[in-house]
Formats: C-alpha cells, structure tokens, sequence
C-alpha cells in the first residue's frame, strides 16, 4: 500500500515547530518562481520608468550614459543659472550644439523670454517622443558640423557648444568654429574636457569617427587667436564672479568668446 505524502505545512501546525526537510523543499520550489517574479518586477519597473518621464527623460539618460565619464552637456545645464547672470538678456535667442541638444533646449524653453533651438551632431533616431516633437517642429536639427550650419548670420544672440569640439580634428574646426561664430551676434560659449578626463565611452559618440582629443586650455587659445576670434573678457569676468558666489568648480573648460563683427 502506498504512503500518503506529508503535507509539511500540516507537520508544522501538529509538531509545532518546522521541519528541516519540509522547509527546504518548500525553498527549493518557490525559489525559481521568487527569481522570475524578482526579474518580471524589474523589467516592469525599468518599463514605467523610461516611459512615464517628458523631456526630462532625455535628460537623465545623459546621466547613465556619462555614468564613469564627464558629460560637458550635463554640466552646461547645470551652469545655465551662472550663464544668465554673466550674459542676461544675450540669452534670449540661443543656439545649442552638441549631443543631447533635445535636453539643453527644453531646459532653456523654460526659461521666461528665452527662445532656443539646437543642432544635434548625429542620428537621434532612438530619442522620445518629446525630442521628435521638437525636431518635427524644426526647434531641433540633426546636421553635420563639419559642414554650414543651416542659419543665416547673426541667426543667433548667444551659441553654445558642448561634447562637440573634442571630436573634431583642427581640419574640420577649421570650418565648424567659423560658422559658429557667424550664425552668432553676440557671444559663443564653448563647453570642452580637460586633457586626461574620463570621457564617455557610448555607442552614440563613434558616429563622430574618432575618439575624443581633449586639449589644453593654452592649445585653445591659440587656436582661437588664429581663427581670430577673441575672448569675451567682459562676460568671462562676469561668469566667474557669478560662479565664485555660487562655490560652483566646472569640471569643463568654458570659454566665452566673442561674434565675429
């Protein structure tokens, strides 16, 4: 005659205490099914995460992109209060280039009399929903650097430039940081690494068809001085000042320059 089996829950409500057999029964089957439920919980959580965020979302994606790294698109967002005080009312028409462009100009959209548009360096075809809207609407334009930007001159009171520079060799700077100062008619603000920085290793910046060459504060300067644009003492002087009250240490190189005449 066959046994009935012991239900172990029962044992435990006869003996009163838990029997070590049962228990670890019980753990070897209910640990598989934990593990999936633990991963479903996961992927559900990732879900709602990457999909319940706006404009912003773009915005943190910069952040684990450049997780290990320094994103100077990053820090410009969090230097747009120092730049209001050291250019003030140059920043009512601006012009954004650089990686995640979508993120900087809604951030400056926000702003009260502030309009804004960016270029974006390469493809954003896996950007949201609010990024295309932006693109669709023609605040955003995908368009290669190395080439005219498509603005007229003086389009713009104030450009910025960020994670852009370092990818291009002097050949193609040659070309890029005229235009950026012809589209411009009152200041450009240029956002680059330090030499030796960490810099973001994500699939997006192979597009530029080279790694980051970051230079030196002095290997700038020159270079401006011979494409004969000149520092903008005036909102340079300004932006520290601003910044010293603040305690706020960039940890990128910000150069402020002026339009061409």
């Amino acid at each position: 005659m066959s046994r009935r089996p012991v239900n172990p829950t029962r044992r435990v409500v006869d003996s009163g205490s838990i029997s070590l057999g049962g228990s670890s029964q019980t753990k070897s089957r209910s640990s598989p099914l934990l593990s999936i439920g633990l991963v479903l919980l996961g992927v559900i959580v990732f879900i709602v995460y990457s999909y319940s965020s706006s404009g912003w979302s773009r915005g943190v994606d910069v952040v684990n992109k450049f997780e290990g790294g320094v994103s100077c698109t990053l820090e410009l967002q969090q230097a747009l209060p120092i730049l209001k005080k050291a250019y003030g009312d140059s920043l009512h028409k601006v012009l954004h280039v650089g990686p995640d462009t979508c993120s900087v100009v809604s951030k400056l959209l926000k702003e009260e009399d502030t309009e804004a548009w960016g270029v974006e360096p390469y493809d954003i075809d896996d950007a949201d929903n609010h990024c295309q809207k932006l693109v669709r609407k023609g605040i955003v334009r995908v368009a290669d650097i190395k080439f005219p930007l498509p603005y007229r001159a003086k389009s713009f009171s104030l450009v910025m430039v960020s994670d852009a520079l370092d990818y291009l060799s002097p050949r193609y700077l040659n070309r890029t940081l005229p235009e950026l100062a012809r589209v411009a008619s009152e200041g450009i603000v240029i956002f680059t690494g330090y030499p030796g920085q960490q810099r973001a290793k994500v699939a997006e910046l192979a597009k530029f068809g080279r790694p980051a060459k970051l230079r030196s504060s002095s290997w700038w300067i020159r270079y401006f001085v011979q494409t004969s644009l000149e520092e903008n003492e005036a909102a340079t002087k300004k932006f520290e000042q601003a910044a010293a009250k603040r305690s706020y240490k960039p940890p990128c190189q910000i150069f402020h320059l002026k339009a061409y005449p």
